[in-house]
């Protein structure tokens, strides 16, 4: 493996810039200019927007902006001893150590765990009392080398073991960190978003923190290159547990009823001390928080990450937990009524149900026959349209039954899915699947939360908080919310369908839509608007064609924002952008096309007060168009892969590219007369897929 760092990639005392921004991009200069990266702006763009998420500061004058990016070719390090500091929100203030971690997107695991030593290097006093020490770039290369184990002697500590262990307790532990007279036995999980840095340095300072407070703690790193399971018994025999994590713990089930202490990695560099007395104290405590016996391997409800998101950030990130799990049902079963229509005609709803009891392939039904393909065409078609229709029966069960899985974990799936389907029956749409979802996952979280005698917990998960979960929540909405949301429902969709039938209310309708599918790009307004139009679909027929309009207006819109950016960087205005932005733009053609609006959230992530306006008016555009033109769209999905299901074909084009020209023309001109926002760019991921 080539060395890691070189004379070439150290700064000593030279000022690089008055802010973190400044250093983080001449530290990327560096990189790039040693041929390891191909673009400095993106590599620093990533790093930057890493540091957005969470500042990279650390006490002792230390910061280590990283970031894993396509740019990268050789995982590197780049480091900069600035006189004076610079601030990167440690607490303590400035940092005059900084070292730009660059890591390849699909880093291999000898490079990872490279960097991962220096990580842990970095809260030894004696290396970082070596760098400020150093009088050349050969000097900090010398020692950086030998921390990380590409000198020709390595330090003890440079070995990134995956699990960290706390040796013999130097000193007798203090009386409030013991547990019926004998040291406190605490297991700890530690991670961050890169899985590079971080995750160890948070690991080694908890493990530190632990041998002077002379108790038994283990730590398991959970890095990019792996990590290496506690035994079971070590967590069996555990007091507590610490989560200093800013990901999802993985396999977090192996914890289920433990009291546990959460908060992000920082936390666990920044105050280990306190977060294992505060653990010590949970221990102790039959009231703490515990880790719920619902908690699921993957961790998405109540266990990990959400811990650390605002309340509204929390929201999002649950309802869009549930509209992505329903999106399968929304895509297979829209295509296979598609399909009906395709086989056994328009008319085909009358009689479905009937045709495929009473008939089969060597039955063919002889009479009503509907299909351009005769009575083959006509019993086809019926199978195609009632499995589609089975499948979109079940889009809000499934929506609300997600949502509670995001909330609780597994247990809150059968709670969630029961009040969904009584949301259906009150007739109180997708709706009454949102708020039965957050009521049936509340309440299993909340149940999940309670301590269960041992011998109880087996039976909390499968029985008790699905009973009591499924009781609670369909319960309310029976009795209380059920008949106001369905009335709330029928005025919103009374209100849309009465517009659809006058020419200026489909083009207010058409406007409605299209902004909010381009608004946020795959977020919560647009997977609303989503959600609407298909769930629509349930109630659609040759009498009621609002739905069909309602959803190709959806469906056309949605397609804009890709598309115009994939013109406008790869054709209109090639040098106004990124090389990297360049790249995704040829992802986006294909995104775009196949309805994914999501294709374009890393244009708008990057410059979001150029992006979004312009795929606003575009969406605007198409959506009065598609309506205008009557365009109908008999599938869920699928864009240009569907056009068997759209009609009529040249409206659909038509609205689709005049709101494509129109994004594409004003994003160019925003771009070259409209100063960019001061705001640093987020990075550009390479493609987003539902």
């Amino acid at each position: 493996m080539s060395d890691t760092i070189t004379p070439e990639l150290v700064s000593l005392d030279a000022p690089l810039g008055t802010d973190k921004k400044d250093v983080i991009r001449a530290l990327a200069r560096l990189v790039a200019a040693q041929g390891r990266a191909t673009d400095a702006d993106a590599l620093a763009n990533d790093a930057i927007a890493r540091e957005e998420k969470d500042e990279t500061g650390l006490p002792g004058g230390i910061a280590i902006p990283h970031a894993k990016s396509s740019a990268v070719t050789q995982a590197s390090l780049a480091f900069a001893r600035l006189k004076p500091g610079v601030a990167f929100g440690a607490p303590d203030g400035p940092a005059d150590l900084v070292f730009l971690i660059a890591a390849p997107e699909n880093a291999a695991e000898e490079h990872l765990a490279v960097l991962s030593r220096l990580a842990r290097s970095l809260m030894q006093d004696a290396f970082t009392s070596d760098l400020r020490a150093a009088a050349t770039a050969d000097d900090v290369v010398r020692t950086v080398r030998a921390a990380i184990g590409e000198g020709d002697a390595a330090p003890a500590s440079a070995t990134a073991a995956p699990t960290a262990t706390s040796a013999a307790p130097t000193a007798a532990a203090s009386g409030d960190l013991t547990i019926d007279g004998r040291p406190a036995r605490i297991v700890a999980v530690t991670s961050c978003a890169t899985g590079i840095a971080h995750t160890f340095m948070a690991a080694d300072a908890l493990t530190a923190a632990g041998k002077e407070a002379g108790i038994d703690l283990v730590v398991e790193p959970q890095g990019s290159s792996g990590y290496q399971a506690l035994p079971a018994s070590v967590i069996d025999n555990a007091d507590a547990v610490i989560f200093a994590t800013d990901v999802d713990v993985r396999e977090i089930s192996r914890f289920a009823g433990k009291p546990v202490i959460r908060s992000g990695v920082k936390r666990g560099i920044e105050q280990p001390a306190q977060m294992i007395r505060e653990a010590v104290a949970a221990a102790s405590n039959p009231n703490a928080a515990r880790v719920s016996g619902a908690a699921a391997d993957a961790g998405s409800g109540a266990g990990a990450t959400s811990q650390n998101l605002s309340w509204g950030a929390k929201i999002q990130r649950i309802l869009l937990t549930g509209v992505s799990y329903m999106i399968p049902f929304v895509a297979g079963g829209g295509l296979l009524i598609a399909l009906g229509f395709a086989l056994g005609g328009y008319e085909v709803t009358a009689n479905a149900s009937k045709v495929i009891i009473d008939n089969a392939l060597w039955n063919l039904p002889t009479t009503d026959i509907t299909s351009p393909f005769g009575p083959l065409g006509q019993y086809l078609g019926s199978v195609a349209f009632m499995i589609g229709s089975t499948s979109m029966g079940f889009l809000v069960a499934a929506l609300a039954g997600y949502i509670a899985y995001a909330i609780a974990d597994r247990p809150g799936i059968a709670p969630g899915f029961v009040a969904g389907a009584i949301a259906v029956t009150m007739s109180a749409g997708f709706i009454g699947g949102i708020i039965g979802g957050f009521l049936a996952g509340f309440v299993a979280w909340w149940l999940g939360r309670l301590p269960a005698p041992r011998w109880l917990r087996g039976l909390m998960p499968v029985v008790i908080i699905p009973l009591l979960g499924s009781i609670v929540a369909s319960g309310l909405m029976i009795l209380f919310l059920g008949r106001p949301i369905a009335a709330l429902m029928a005025l919103l969709t009374d209100g849309l369908t009465n517009l659809t039938q006058s020419g200026a209310g489909l083009i207010v309708v058409g406007v409605i839509l299209g902004l909010m599918m381009c608004f946020d790009l795959g977020g919560p307004i647009n997977k609303v608007a989503y959600v609407f139009a298909t769930t629509g679909l349930a109630a659609a027929s040759t009498e009621n064609t609002a739905p069909y309009l309602i959803m190709a207006a959806v469906m056309t819109a949605g397609m804009v924002p890709p598309l115009a950016l994939a013109l406008a960087s790869t054709v209109l205005a090639r040098p106004l952008f990124t090389p990297v932005e360049r790249e995704n733009g040829k992802a986006a053609w294909l995104l775009g096309a196949s309805f994914i609006s999501e294709g374009a959230i890393p244009f708008a992530a990057a410059d979001p007060l150029r992006v979004i306006p312009a795929s606003l008016v575009g969406g605007a555009i198409t959506g009065a168009l598609s309506m205008w033109f009557g365009v109908q769209s008999f599938a869920p999905h699928g864009g240009v892969f569907v056009l068997f299901a759209i009609s009529p074909v040249w409206g659909f084009f038509v609205a689709l590219l005049a709101g494509t020209v129109v994004s594409a023309l004003l994003l160019v001109v925003l771009k070259k007369y409209v100063r960019k926002s001061s705001t640093a760019p987020a990075p550009a991921a390479a493609t987003v897929t539902v």
